[in-house]
């Protein structure tokens, strides 16, 4: 009989564990959520509200527990539809130039404070992990162009 006490104390030890393990990751994912929420409402109160897009949630996965979008490698026929909005307007701007442009163009083109330092960065990503996916091309100079 004490054996099974001890065996059961001792299944009840590690499921304590791995509980407080879960907890600690639900209190630091809460946490950033406060965060980003900060940031939203501070956006919207400095007059920046437009980049917050009220376009339907783009498709979504799960890594990790966390949500990501999915921007799928250009394959075959594989229409531009495929990608989020944000994506689309991207590509849309690259496509219409005249030839290959910079990061500055296509943000200028978006509303983008291009004279703000740093405001680029994140559409600089965008662009890179469509080159990275094949929807664009980077050139040696920095400067996109469409791909196809």
């Amino acid at each position: 009989m004490l054996g099974r006490i001890a065996a059961r104390r001792a299944e009840l030890d590690l499921l304590e564990e791995e509980l407080a393990k879960r907890l600690a990751d639900v209190r630091v994912e809460r946490d950033e959520l406060v965060v980003a929420e900060r940031v939203v409402q501070r956006i919207s109160e400095q007059g920046f509200g437009e980049y917050l897009s009220p376009a339907p949630a783009p498709p979504e996965a799960q890594v990790g527990g966390r949500s990501v979008l999915l921007i799928p490698a250009r394959v075959g026929s594989l229409d531009a539809e495929a990608l989020p909005p944000d994506y689309q307007r991207i590509l849309a701007i690259v496509r219409d130039a005249a030839g290959p442009v910079k990061v500055k163009e296509v943000g200028a083109k978006l509303g983008l404070p291009v004279q703000v330092r740093g405001k680029l960065e994140p559409l600089r990503g965008k662009m890179t992990k469509l080159a990275d996916r094949g929807w664009l091309r980077k050139l040696g100079d920095g400067r996109f162009t469409i791909a196809f």
